[in-house]
């Protein structure tokens, strides 16, 4: 079994997918846009203007495989935001616990700056400039 993360990013889907790619060493795995739909909905549900936008896609990062679209964002009170929920980075060390926070933090808001805690040697957390959830951690050796 397993679990993997879909988000909705409003019509910044590819913006985000090639954000995270430059800037996490990820893959784009799979891109499809609402054009691409071999079976597109015929009774006008499918609101305009989304045409080349991204119906469907994978990123894998590292051994973990996030899938996004630009469907899904909009609710009768609004645009959908990402509250309840944080994708957690674990790197190998402090240098690449620094890299890969202050990309995340390229026009994002910074939460709880990158530096040590009682539980590892580099943690941090911020919402990145898409309002996705970030927290970033070394993590620490158990004792034993």
């Amino acid at each position: 079994m397993q679990i993997q993360p879909y988000l909705s990013f409003n019509g910044r889907c590819e913006e985000a997918l090639h954000f995270y790619r430059d800037h996490l060493g990820g893959q784009i795995t799979a891109l499809m846009r609402f054009k691409e739909n071999p079976d597109p909905p015929t009774d006008g549900s499918m609101p305009p203007g989304l045409d080349d936008k991204v119906m469907h896609s994978s990123i894998r990062i590292g051994d973990s495989e996030i899938m996004a679209t630009d469907g899904g964002c909009i609710s009768n009170s609004g645009p959908v935001v990402f509250q309840g929920i944080s994708l957690t980075l674990s790197v190998a060390d402090e240098a690449e616990a620094r890299l890969r926070f202050d990309a995340l933090a390229q026009g994002g808001q910074v939460s709880m700056p990158l530096g040590p805690t009682f539980f590892s040697p580099s943690f941090g957390v911020l919402t990145d400039r898409f309002g996705v959830n970030w927290m970033v951690i070394v993590p620490a050796p158990m004792p034993g």
